[in-house]
């Protein structure tokens, strides 16, 4: 191997090392839950620099990107500087999993913008570092893309996030009575193995539901809704039209929610996402069909609303759709 070659690999290993290096230290200053909050020093830091911000799902991956070619110094080519990044952005993420900083569910949901970022951020320094020829403008123009999101963190944390409410609504047509199909959705008996099936919500990491618990009847009664892990919802009932309409409002049980169970960052009834209230209601289509619809109020409450929406409501109609399958399967058996 020429020298100039080996020189090349090393340099290539330094940007991708730095970009890994650069990183992590920016997920360990940012972060990213409220467990670490023990103290006023720590609960201002908190909100200064919060995971959940447009400063570290965007600007911390663009910087990384900037720095991998950056320190590269090989020839300028687009392939290098849109994909080199994903190196040192996926060994990241990937670290972050092994010291347990975030759940797969979390890298799933942030790994489309980190890698577009990262790769923002690679064509950014492919283009100017051959116009910035002074070593000490070098450094300048590193330095200033290193503390962009500790600069952009503070400032951004002076404008509150805003609670966006969105509510997703579902069908499925059921050939069965509106009394047999009332029976499945007042309250659902413990959802056996043999009902489970694929379902992309479980895939990503978010647990199947497993019962729900009905104690009492009418307005004011309270339903136990179990997913796996120790998920509990309390559900109280606000509308109960017999055979018709059922409405409740949806409190999750966060104190007793084990840590294993959902990653901090997308923990229902946490400071980020939110579950407000659900309705099944019955439509009549004929002797003995009918169509179910479900439909639930979510708050989100992030930096990056427009983006999370989207995941959250795919999240969120894929488990309705999964539940609707569940009752469908079971009223049409109990004919």
């Amino acid at each position: 191997m020429s020298e100039s070659r080996f020189s090349l690999r090393k340099q290539m290993h330094l940007g991708v090392g730095l970009g890994i290096l650069y990183g992590l230290f920016c997920r360990v200053m940012f972060h990213g839950g409220e467990a670490a909050v023990r103290d006023s020093v720590s609960a201002v830091w908190f909100e200064l620099f919060t995971i959940m911000s447009i400063s570290f799902m965007f600007l911390v991956p663009a910087a990384l990107g900037f720095i991998v070619v950056w320190f590269e110094r090989g020839e300028r080519r687009w392939a290098r500087m849109l994909f080199g990044p994903w190196i040192s952005a996926l060994i990241m993420t990937l670290c972050t999993v092994a010291l347990q900083l975030e759940g797969w569910i979390c890298v799933i949901m942030a790994l489309p913008p980190i890698l577009f970022m990262a790769s923002l951020g690679g064509v950014i320094a492919g283009f100017v570092r051959p116009k910035v020829t002074s070593d000490g403008g070098q450094r300048l123009c590193v330095a200033a893309v290193a503390l962009l999101p500790f600069v952009a963190g503070p400032l951004e944390s002076l404008q509150a996030r805003s609670n966006e409410l969105r509510t997703v609504a579902c069908t499925i047509d059921i050939a069965a009575t509106p009394a047999q199909v009332w029976r499945q959705i007042r309250s659902v008996p413990r959802i056996t193995e043999a009902e489970h099936t694929f379902s992309w919500h479980h895939r990503v990491g978010f647990p199947r539901p497993t019962e729900a618990v009905l104690e009492g009847t009418g307005v004011g009664s309270v339903r136990y809704a179990w997913f796996e892990g120790d998920l509990l919802f309390v559900e109280k009932v606000t509308e109960w039209e017999e055979n018709r309409r059922l409405s409740f409002s949806i409190k999750a049980d966060t104190a007793n929610i084990p840590p294993t169970t959902l990653d901090e960052h997308v923990i229902v009834g946490g400071p980020y996402f939110d579950v407000l209230h659900g309705t099944y209601w019955i439509e009549s289509l004929g002797p003995d069909r009918v169509r179910l619809h479900l439909a639930s109020d979510q708050r989100l409450a992030t930096g990056f609303n427009a983006y999370a929406a989207w995941w959250t409501e795919w999240v969120m109609a894929d488990l309705q759709d999964y539940i609707l399958r569940i009752i469908k399967a079971r009223a049409e058996r109990d004919r």
